[in-house]
């Protein structure tokens, strides 16, 4: 899957994550699949990660709603959600892979892991044979 971002929308979820440091951002992301089998994120949403951990995140159910309904009324599909790691690599960690449960969503994990060089890499994550299968999707910041 080769998915799309706004360089202005990177800069949205990255400002955000340093923000929440020591703790995990989180948010959703929406927009459309289109015919040539790119996945184009048209908005992202910042939201609150109520479990206030560095380790795992939740998002606020309230926010997640709301989300939803802005992306009914914008005419946007929801195509998963995007995560940070304040201290550890931009790849699915077991508790991420554990929770996982959309075959359909790409899940984004921004690493601030280095001073001033974040990664944000995006994954497809399902259950094949009861096992978690991890692939690692084209992510290009245009």
């Amino acid at each position: 899957m080769r998915i799309t971002l706004k360089k202005e929308d990177f800069n949205k979820i990255y400002e955000h994550a340093l923000n929440c440091r020591p703790e995990e951002a989180c948010g959703l992301i929406a927009g459309e699949d289109l015919e040539d089998g790119t996945r184009e994120i048209k908005k992202v949403y910042i939201l609150t990660n109520i479990d206030h951990t560095n380790e795992h995140f939740s998002i606020d159910p309230r926010e997640q709603l709301k989300a939803i309904k802005d992306m009914r009324t914008n005419g946007l599909k929801p195509l998963g959600n995007w995560h940070s790691h304040p201290e550890t690599p931009s790849r699915p960690s077991e508790e991420d892979k554990k929770l996982a449960n959309d075959s359909k969503a790409s899940y984004l994990i921004l690493s601030l892991m280095e001073e001033n060089s974040p990664v944000l890499n995006a994954f497809h994550i399902e259950t094949v044979d009861d096992v978690k299968s991890v692939r690692k999707e084209d992510l290009n910041i245009i």
